[in-house]
């Protein structure tokens, strides 16, 4: 497949990850062009990380219950693990954001 993303670890075996989304259209963002989403940097989040979400959230009037289930709090984190400016995930069509949402999300509620 032509869009196939394979990674590579040092030892050059093949690794699969679940925090890799491959993009079937890819992004032009910056001059730069995408062809998938590395969210591989979820695994380095810390409990600082998703506060600071819910300040920065709650510092621009976005008030919800249950925000690690939102959308907005989906894609910052992502800003975050993928260290892309939050703007490159506000540009994403509607499948890939919920792709990344859906994927932070699994994340979130499959950790030990």
């Amino acid at each position: 497949m032509a869009n196939e993303v394979v990674n590579v670890d040092k030892s050059g075996e093949v690794v699969e990850s679940p925090y890799i989304l491959p993009l079937k259209n890819p992004i032009m963002f910056e001059g730069k062009r995408y062809d998938r989403i590395d969210l591989t940097g979820l695994e380095n989040i810390r409990a600082a990380d998703m506060i600071a979400v819910n300040h920065r959230l709650n510092g621009v009037g976005y008030v919800d219950f249950l925000q690690e289930n939102s959308m907005e709090y989906a894609l910052n984190l992502a800003s975050i693990a993928s260290e892309l400016p939050i703007e490159f995930f506000y540009q994403l069509k509607p499948g890939t954001a919920m792709r990344v949402k859906k994927c932070v999300s699994s994340f979130l509620y499959g950790q030990e």
